[in-house]
């Protein structure tokens, strides 16, 4: 069984990861194509005594060759054997294959829908609970690419390679029929058709080398489409815009070209089968008629049966071209999911009702590969406070309350939330206690409601809490002047909002949710002066009432903090109260005075 299974997957890899996705659905797709095939055949092997009844009156069961069991059978039912009977008969086979054919196609549909829901949703279960530090480190136009078109394009494979699959299979039904009705006939036609397919092998290789082309290239330009997007004020005040638009286009032709290659394998291939299938047919006949000196009766049924295989050999054929045109897209599919799956978030199994008492960090490190970003890191942090951490670029302050907020595992050391560790944490159980505001605030394409209450229900006890929220936050004013107050749609980021606004919706929001503590990385530093201050007022006011972290690069922004952190090359350089670190710290009164604080 072990030996079976490693043969499976190294010999038919696509075939195992559609059935680690199906399971038993792809045999019953595939059983359903069966029974299609044979009451077809068995239908068209009718033929054969209908015209033989046209043409002298009688028929026998020896024109049928080894299927003679279907003429023998309305026999030993007690039927006659006349035109009527084996007109009905062939109208059974061919209502029974009708109903067989509409029940395989529906099913069809049921299973693809399937598999793309199936698809999608594993992909934004994965995507939820991949590692922040891995994603950070993330090609963010695979990411895109790889979740938006190339699902499509898998979903194709998949239809593509079911196509085939069920081809190959009413194929073999037919020439199993072939074979029973005229062996010898039947073994000229399939060295033909094998020989045939040889001719393709080259062009199928070709077409799946551009097809990974044609996948890496789809990369390239998400990412540089994310990019123009993300930086389109920038390229377009710096007179960028125009030069960076050349790295597109040249992605753009780059896809273009390679599509063309494959347009022109697939025409190659569409126009040369069925000259060459023709061919083999009529070389065969005259092998059987001049060589063999056949009768025509059991050539004629073998041909009805192989006309129907050649229908789907060409269709195996056109359908394996189109499943390789895309298999690029389906590789990469599956190792994205392997790789994403291997860096997956692991949750404790202790849940966080709130956070009441304290924070401790003992003895912490933390890396980016070879890179040392934090090292001996030792504070405690007690509930309801408001901690500043402070320092130059690169000093490790964000990345520290990165792993203070369980974006990230230390490598070494503990983190104690309430005396827990937080390995042991349901991480998602505490994170939903902290608000986390950071220098761009994320505002979404829809109404004030939706973006502070994050989808809620608009009940009356919801509407209370966001209208609490708003006061806190400051803005309660500003959304009361909006045309339809709450009801306001704001457009792409917030748009038409300015950053005050914006920062006051994102802090409103975080107040929704009743947190116990409230992150600010940089939250006011892309804020003029007066903005700045005016939300640092509404911070103050928040003092006592949740345990604040504030990661600060304007001083003036921090005087009221409980307690100040100095940070310097991934380490706790010096703590205390504002007016301690300026008369104890030279560092820290250096970069005030820089500021012009004092």
């Amino acid at each position: 069984m072990l030996l079976l299974k490693k043969f499976v997957l190294k010999y038919f890899t696509h075939f195992s990861y559609f059935y680690l996705q199906l399971r038993y659905r792809i045999f019953v797709a595939l059983g359903l194509s069966i029974l299609v095939g044979l009451m077809d055949g068995f239908g068209l092997a009718m033929f054969i005594p209908m015209l033989e009844m046209v043409g002298d009156g009688t028929a026998s069961a020896e024109g049928l060759g080894n299927l003679a069991f279907l003429v023998k059978g309305l026999t030993i039912l007690g039927l006659e054997l006349s035109l009527v009977t084996v007109l009905l008969t062939m109208l059974f086979f061919f209502s029974l294959k009708g109903i067989a054919k509409f029940v395989e196609q529906y099913y069809k549909v049921i299973v693809q829908q399937y598999f793309i829901s199936k698809l999608r949703l594993d992909n934004v279960d994965k995507l939820t609970h991949f590692q922040y530090k891995a994603f950070v480190t993330s090609d963010a136009g695979r990411i895109q690419n790889t979740l938006s078109g190339e699902t499509e394009r898998v979903a194709n494979a998949y239809r593509f390679y079911m196509s085939t699959m069920q081809s190959a299979i009413m194929l073999t039904v037919y020439v199993l029929l072939a074979f029973l009705a005229n062996p010898q006939f039947a073994l000229l036609i399939a060295v033909g058709g094998v020989l045939s397919n040889f001719l393709f092998q080259q062009l199928y290789k070709r077409t799946k080398a551009v097809s990974k082309k044609i996948t890496l290239d789809a990369h390239g330009y998400q990412g540089l489409l994310i990019q123009k997007v993300a930086f389109f004020k920038y390229l377009k005040a710096t007179a960028l815009n125009s030069v960076f638009s050349d790295k597109l286009k040249t992605a753009i032709r780059s896809i273009e070209d390679n599509n063309k290659k494959i347009g022109y394998y697939n025409a190659i291939l569409e126009a040369t089968r069925e000259p060459l299938t023709i061919a083999v047919v009529v070389a065969v006949i005259l092998v059987q008629v001049k060589v063999f000196g056949s009768g025509l009766g059991l050539i004629i049924l073998s041909l009805l049966f192989f006309f129907r295989a050649l229908t789907y050999l060409m269709h195996v054929q056109t359908m394996w071209n189109n499943f390789l045109n895309v298999s690029g897209s389906l590789e990469n599919m599956t190792g994205f999911q392997k790789e994403i799956s291997k860096q997956q978030e692991r949750y404790g199994k202790q849940p966080l009702e709130r956070f009441r008492e304290g924070i401790q960090l003992r003895g912490l490190d933390f890396r980016y590969g070879n890179k040392i970003i934090l090292q001996d890191i030792d504070l405690a942090l007690e509930a309801k406070k408001t901690y500043a951490f402070v320092g130059e670029s690169g000093s490790g302050k964000t990345t520290l309350v990165n792993l203070i907020a369980g974006l990230m595992p230390p490598e070494k050391g503990q983190i104690l939330i309430d005396g827990q560790d937080i390995r042991d944490l349901d991480i998602r159980t505490y994170q939903s206690r902290i608000g986390y505001i950071t220098q761009e605030p994320v505002i979404f394409n829809d109404t004030v409601f939706n973006n502070v209450t994050f989808w809620a229900v608009p009940s009356s006890t919801n509407r209370k809490r966001f209208w609490e929220a708003l006061d806190k936050a400051a803005i309660a004013d500003f959304v009361r002047s909006l045309e339809g107050q709450e009801g306001a749609v704001l457009g792409n980021n917030g748009i038409n909002l300015s950053g005050g606004q914006r920062q006051r919706l994102s802090i409103a929001r975080e107040l929704y949710k009743e947190i116990d503590i409230l992150v600010m990385d940089e939250a006011t530093s892309a804020l003029d002066s007066e903005t700045e201050k005016a939300i640092q007022d509404n911070i103050d006011q928040l003092k006592g009432q949740y345990t604040i972290l504030i990661v600060a690069h304007r001083l003036s922004t921090i005087r009221n903090a409980d307690e100040v952190v100095l940070m310097s090359q991934g380490r706790i350089e010096e703590k205390g109260s504002f007016e301690k670190l300026i008369h104890h710290s030279g560092n820290f009164k250096k970069m005030v005075e820089l500021q012009e604080i004092l």
